[in-house]
């Protein structure tokens, strides 16, 4: 629940920001299953997922350019917009039984590009409309918003959508679009790029570069980031094996894993309520220390032990750290980044942290296939435990 003190334009976002997460959890779920209709090779379904996740690669750096280079009210709705003609596209192949595998390519690329330019004008949306001490509690609403609709609320809808209908849960999720689409049309127009806030030749790469040279001297952001890729990687080393330790080390059914998710959604949901809380009470550099010390528990506990309880204790610990980082950055970088680059900066940590999941989850499928499952589980303890001796020490000095 968003508290009615943050003001009629914050809920509008708010709101916004629950529709179109809950319309890409519907849409994840259900492309690969619509891909699994169409063909039986595992690799074309999974080329769906890579499709999706891929424009963070390519073009998440430049997304932040782009964002500071416009209105990111009217940036953010048009973006929607497509993601909602495409969609239409989608529903009506489907209807006609002349969807192919490459049409669910394209779809989830433009979705995915749209997504990245999304977020990223999210990002910098909220500075404006709210005031400055409610910055984290703000972000905590729309940091619970995200998680809800993309992980808890949103897959298994998308699911049973597509029993119901094939077409069903892409027409859902249009329709959230539209809907994401107005309220973002709908803020003040406060979000008007400043005059000189990119290079005068019009060059992306240029405005990148100095968005990126920014970050890297401001110290206390660069360990933000820096830490919130190492914590991604360990984050992702394990959650790439939890689909075969849950049946292998837990002995669960194939329906345990999901529960456990559905677990460790709920802690992610709890760190993000209780983030402004734990920030106000030990400061910035204590609570990110925390969370990193905190998900070096809660991975010790998953991978010693074959415990259904401690795992489920484990995961809600890890997720609740992990949605209190991403309060606590996301506020850090709000208040420490000029407005006219908050974009770049933005698109920086959030591809940092894109690119380091899929290396820790590789890194995770070798130590499984080398030293047994627990190996990618256990290998963040310590990792994680430095990460956070570092991070207070630093930080402390700076505050």
């Amino acid at each position: 629940m968003v508290s009615a003190s943050l003001g009629p334009a914050y809920h509008r976002l708010w709101l916004a920001t629950v529709l179109s997460n809950l319309g890409d959890g519907i849409r994840m779920a259900a492309l690969p299953l619509l891909a699994a209709t169409i063909t039986s090779d595992p690799v074309a379904v999974a080329g769906v997922a890579i499709a999706g996740q891929s424009p963070w690669l390519l073009f998440g750096l430049f997304a932040g350019a782009i964002v500071d280079r416009f209105d990111q009210r009217r940036l953010a709705a048009v973006v929607d917009v497509v993601r909602v003609l495409m969609l239409a596209v989608l529903v009506v192949s489907v209807s006609l039984d002349v969807a192919g595998i490459a049409l669910l390519y394209l779809v989830a690329f433009v979705c995915g590009v749209g997504e990245t330019l999304r977020d990223t004008a999210t990002a910098t949306l909220l500075p404006p409309l709210v005031k400055d001490a409610d910055l984290d509690r703000a972000n905590g609403g729309l940091v619970n918003a995200e998680v809800a609709g993309n992980e808890l609320v949103g897959p298994p809808i998308g699911g049973y959508l597509f029993g119901v209908a094939l077409v069903l849960p892409f027409a859902v999720n249009g329709g959230a679009l539209a809907l994401a689409a107005a309220l973002i049309f709908s803020l003040p127009n406060v979000f008007a790029p400043k005059a000189g806030s990119y290079s005068s030749k019009g060059q992306i790469w240029s405005d990148t570069r100095a968005g990126l040279r920014w970050l890297i001297k401001h110290p206390r952001l660069r360990m933000i980031v820096g830490l919130g890729a190492v914590f991604a990687a360990m984050d992702s080393a394990w959650f790439a094996v939890l689909v075969l330790y849950v049946p292998q080390v837990l002995g669960l059914p194939a329906w345990g894993y999901g529960v456990l998710l559905g677990v460790g959604a709920v802690g992610g949901l709890a760190g993000g309520f209780f983030a402004t809380r734990v920030t106000r009470m030990i400061g910035p550099a204590g609570s990110l220390a925390g969370c990193l010390g905190c998900a070096a528990i809660g991975q010790l506990m998953i991978g010693l032990t074959a415990s259904v309880a401690v795992v489920a204790a484990g995961l809600v610990i890890t997720s609740a750290a992990f949605g209190v980082w991403a309060v606590v950055a996301r506020t850090a970088r709000q208040r420490l980044t000029p407005a006219e680059m908050l974009g770049r900066v933005s698109s920086a940590a959030m591809t940092a942290v894109m690119s380091a999941s899929p290396l820790g989850a590789l890194l995770g499928g070798l130590l499984a296939a080398g030293w047994g499952l627990r190996a990618p589980i256990l290998v963040g303890v310590p990792v994680l435990t430095v990460a956070a001796v570092v991070c207070f020490l630093a930080m402390r000095e700076r505050d």
